[in-house]
């Protein structure tokens, strides 16, 4: 019997199941890709992209076992699992949807829950390394299909000496790269990460690091005004309504992180449940009103956006393509546009991709790289000590 790897390996192109579930712990997103060809000659269709809300008793134990609150080991062994199911039963309709049977899945990727991430080495028991830690559990979906699963991609970044982030530049310099034209591309997901391609790029020159919150901090700050009541400003109407308070933005920019030279990667651990407590009561000091409070919030993102590209990058780009849940934020693609006026900023869409489905078809890309043992990693971008294999895979 031939192995199942060798005769994917074979097979002229692949259907290939990306998930993603991002740090805003909203759903789950899936994309259907047919992807011909590795490497450089990679060849990338979209068929199809569904997206799972969880449900909110689900969201809320992710963001309480991501907000380092009390847990225990069984804890995380149920969510493990529990994940492992949504994200199958996803994939199962994203397959009725695009009328595909099941079986005929060549191959599953999936970057699986954040739910820790310790990027910069610390020291622990006698030892000092880097850690991270990402739940949803790949064995569920092989069982559920029939066929390979990738996952966990992140490990092997972090053990080869890379922060495990950001993944996804990968994909984009052999989805977006060009031989005439600076091309930024701002991911504003729950975290907010940018992409440098320099004019006929080789993969070396890339980089990408985390600027800092995307809607993160914004869907915090009004699920508090909100009392709960809704997830995220929707289209950013309500921080539309409000007038940007200076010297409460002024001050959020005073930050550590996003003065750090890259590359670097950051996340709940730092722009979490304490972060949002702490501005929303500046903002209470400085008798801000809650619609002034949304806008700047709003505005931040938008700020550390134009700050990265004015500090970091060597080359100013030509363009910066938005993706990610913010790209639907009227008011926040505003304010980024305002903060960068030399570029041309677009979202995907405008390109005729899809911004929400981005991230799942990187990870399509990157377990079609795994199975072909082809480096996935940037090390300019992550810092990792040199090109690795990212993912474990499961037969």
């Amino acid at each position: 019997m031939q192995h199942p790897l060798v005769a994917l390996m074979k097979k002229p192109s692949r259907l290939v199941i990306g998930l993603m579930s991002g740090t805003s712990a909203d759903g789950v997103d899936a994309a259907l890709c047919r992807i011909t060809g590795h490497g450089t000659a990679t060849k990338v269709e979209q068929l199809g992209f569904v997206f799972d809300p969880f449900d909110t008793c689900v969201r809320e134990e992710i963001l309480r076992l991501a907000g380092g609150k009390e847990a225990t080991a069984a804890d995380f062994c149920r969510i493990n699992f529990l994940l492992g199911r949504l994200y199958t039963e996803t994939s199962l309709r994203l397959c009725r949807e695009c009328g595909v049977v099941p079986k005929d899945i060549d191959l599953i990727g999936s970057h699986g829950q954040t739910l820790w991430h310790i990027p910069q080495p610390e020291a622990y028991l006698g030892q000092t390394f880097r850690s991270t830690l990402q739940l949803g559990e790949c064995s569920v979906l092989t069982e559920a299909f029939g066929c390979p699963v990738v996952g966990d991609f992140r490990v092997r970044d972090v053990a080869a000496g890379g922060l495990g982030a950001p993944l996804v530049p990968y994909s984009e310099y052999l989805i977006y790269r060009s031989e005439t034209k600076c091309i930024a591309l701002q991911n504003i997901g729950g975290i907010g990460n940018i992409t440098c391609l320099p004019p006929a790029c080789k993969p070396e020159e890339v980089f990408a690091f985390d600027t800092g919150p995307g809607n993160m901090v914004m869907d915090a700050v009004y699920g508090a005004i909100t009392h709960g009541e809704k997830r995220f400003d929707e289209g950013g109407a309500f921080a539309a309504k409000g007038r940007v308070h200076q010297p409460l933005l002024n001050l959020m920019m005073d930050d550590e992180y996003i003065r750090r030279q890259p590359p670097k990667t950051t996340g709940r651990e730092y722009y979490g449940p304490a972060y949002v407590k702490r501005i929303m009561e500046e903002a209470k000091v400085r008798h801000l009103t809650d619609e002034d409070l949304m806008a700047t919030v709003t505005a931040f993102t938008a700020a550390t956006i134009a700050y990265s590209v004015e500090h970091f990058f060597p080359v100013k780009p030509d363009e910066l393509i938005i993706g990610g849940g913010g790209s639907m934020n009227a008011t926040l693609l505003k304010d980024i546009g305002a903060a960068l006026p030399a570029c041309k900023v677009m979202t995907n869409e405008q390109l005729g991709y899809d911004s929400n489905a981005k991230e799942a078809v990187a990870f399509a890309v990157l377990a079609n790289e795994a199975i072909f043992a082809g480096c996935n990693n940037m090390p300019s971008v992550t810092g990792a000590a040199k090109g690795v294999v990212m993912g474990k895979i499961s037969l």
